[in-house]
């Protein structure tokens, strides 16, 4: 009988600068913004990220940093 054999790799793509709002909405638009990242028609994407997640996420993800931040 052949076993198959699973791997775990863990990449680190990033921090914001600080754990506060404005830096993450910064790390967030960067990000984001990376075509390797995010592989959809820009024209779609530009409203979407810009107008519901950066202003709706920045804050939630700034504490959930906050929590962990040494």
């Amino acid at each position: 009988m052949h076993q198959t054999k699973t791997g775990i790799l863990l990449a680190n793509l990033g921090t914001p600068d600080a754990p506060t709002p404005g830096a993450v909405k910064r790390y967030l638009r960067q990000f984001l913004s990376d075509k390797r990242v995010v592989d959809t028609s820009r024209l779609l994407w530009w409203p979407l990220l810009r107008g519901v997640i950066l202003p709706i996420r920045s804050p939630r993800v700034a504490k959930l940093y906050q929590s962990v931040w040494m």
